[in-house]
């Protein structure tokens, strides 16, 4: 009778026993889930200052976007340190329609640029460091909508006016303070002039450190890798790098970045591809960049 009445207790507690189990292993598995959360994310702004970085919002993000270069600064003039000069601007959008993807649109004034990106996010950088980094994918289409005074005075064909632009970006939040990035890019034009080829390689180096909460030093580098032979029309090869040095400000949802450059465009392409601009000649810009995020 003994042995009957303890199997049965046995029999009683076993639920009990492995529901105790179960929530040690959920605890595991929530434990695990913790430690290997994304990191935060390595850059406030969706670029910096020229180049794209690796942040994609949450789904239902949009971010507004304004880009403005003032002119390159003539030290025998007096042109206001360039503010009084020919200045490009371009406004635009993106909209994060997945976790992991946002699509943008805008519109800038030289060459009135009408382009059309996509960003997505490959791998994600984890707290644990079980992944060390951020793999993040930018594309773009350009339309160049530029009206002639007469037919085919430059564009024989409507495709002639497009242009490409494909970057893998790889990024770091080293600490909480500073974070860089690695972004190998490919440009490409339909219609180049002579000496030059459609596509470019080149290869960009950004990096962001904190100075205050809400305060940054910026510097952003990109080094075309293609070279081309040919001379543009002012005389200048437009083989030299680009180099900005700038700050950036920013809160929970906004972000300004002010600084210096050589590169007058603000499309990625048109900067690899044209840029004449000498930064170590004294060929440099004021700019600034203002980006706000809203959360539908």
């Amino acid at each position: 009778m003994k042995k009957y009445i303890s199997l049965l207790l046995i029999f009683l507690a076993f639920p009990f026993l492995a529901m105790a189990q179960d929530d040690d292993a959920t605890k595991e598995e929530v434990q695990e889930e913790v430690t290997d959360k994304p990191e935060r994310r390595a850059f406030e702004s969706s670029f910096i200052v020229d180049n794209p970085t690796d942040v994609v919002f949450q789904r239902n993000t949009m971010e507004v976007q304004m880009n403005h270069r003032f002119g390159t600064i003539n030290f025998d003039e007096n042109d206001m340190a360039g503010i009084w000069g020919a200045s490009n601007i371009r406004l635009g959008l993106s909209y994060a329609i997945l976790d992991w993807l946002t699509v943008g649109y805008g519109t800038t004034k030289n060459q009135r640029l009408q382009d059309f990106d996509l960003k997505a996010a490959i791998l994600r950088q984890t707290r644990s460091g079980k992944m060390p980094i951020n793999l993040t994918y930018y594309g773009n289409f350009v339309y160049n909508a530029l009206k002639q005074k007469n037919p085919g005075d430059y564009f024989n064909y409507d495709q002639d006016r497009y242009s490409y632009f494909h970057q893998i970006i790889i990024s770091r939040r080293f600490s909480p303070n500073f974070s860089m990035q690695i972004a190998p890019s490919i440009s490409h034009y339909n219609l180049v002039e002579e000496g030059m080829e459609n596509d470019r390689f080149a290869i960009a180096f950004g990096a962001r450190y904190k100075i205050s909460p809400q305060t940054a030093i910026l510097v952003d580098y990109s080094q075309p890798i293609t070279q081309f032979d040919n001379v543009m029309d002012d005389g200048n090869y437009s083989n030299h790098p680009g180099l900005s040095l700038g700050f950036e400000f920013a809160t929970s949802a906004h972000a300004f970045q002010i600084f210096v450059s050589n590169l007058s465009g603000i499309v990625p392409q048109q900067n690899y591809m044209w840029n004449t601009n000498d930064f170590f000649n004294g060929d440099i810009l004021l700019g600034f960049n203002i980006t706000r995020v809203y959360n539908f």
